[in-house]
């Protein structure tokens, strides 16, 4: 092949992760397509107790490559508390984890 045309054909990388992040448990619904939507999520807060967010809108999802690694990207917001907080969630498929991506404050 003249010139490599056709070697370089992997997805780029999506760029490191921005924000704080915080490794979580979320409940999922997976349809029969295949396709992974949040219903409930876990963390712990900085008192070391179990939070527990039930109210998740979510905006989009993306499928992205983060250090080489398939992750789902959904742009959300949450309801923790009385607050709406604009967040990310990603799942990273290969090792079947969460993380919650808040914008730096």
């Amino acid at each position: 092949m003249a010139f490599g045309i056709g070697m370089n054909c992997r997805k780029t990388d999506a760029g490191p992760l921005r924000g704080q992040q915080k490794k979580i448990a979320c409940e999922c619904w997976f349809t029969s397509t295949g396709k992974i939507t949040p219903l409930m999520l876990k963390l712990q807060d900085e008192n070391g107790e179990i939070q527990t967010i039930r109210e998740i809108a979510v905006h989009s999802q993306e499928k992205k490559m983060y250090a080489g690694i398939p992750s789902i990207e959904y742009d959300c917001t949450l309801v923790m508390g009385n607050r709406q907080i604009r967040a990310k969630l990603v799942y990273y498929q290969t090792e079947s984890q969460w993380i919650l991506i808040q914008p730096a404050s």
